[in-house]
């Protein structure tokens, strides 16, 4: 009953720049935090970003700087606007949500399928 859908994966090459975009849907009564991670081939997944509802921002050591992590509650909407790409930045990047269901009082986390980026030249 609740999805997240991520969209803006692409090829790029190094020095490029994409935004991803990820959009809750369903039975939403609140959003808190949402995250961007990621996992390249052969490695774990790590955060990359994290916004609260009231706007407050974390980045990983690596993406300071380059990325920038915005919403829209009122969309229900997250996006990552990656800056100087870089061939380590490859990876697949899911968008993460911590939702409250309009029908329950507990917070679940909820992810997307995952959006594609690749930086190569």
């Amino acid at each position: 009953q609740v999805r997240l859908v991520e969209s803006g994966g692409d090829l790029v090459q190094p020095g490029g720049s994409l935004r991803l975009s990820c959009a809750a849907s369903g039975n939403i009564r609140v959003i808190n935090d949402m995250d961007w991670h990621r996992q390249a081939p052969g490695k774990q997944r790590e955060l990359v970003a994290r916004i609260s509802r009231d706007g407050s921002t974390n980045y990983a050591d690596f993406v300071k700087g380059r990325f920038t992590i915005s919403r829209d509650n009122a969309k229900n909407t997250v996006s990552l606007q990656m800056n100087s790409l870089e061939p380590e930045d490859t990876a697949v990047y899911y968008c993460k949500a911590l939702i409250q269901r309009s029908d329950q009082y507990v917070v679940y986390a909820y992810w997307g399928q995952g959006t594609q980026v690749t930086v190569s030249s």
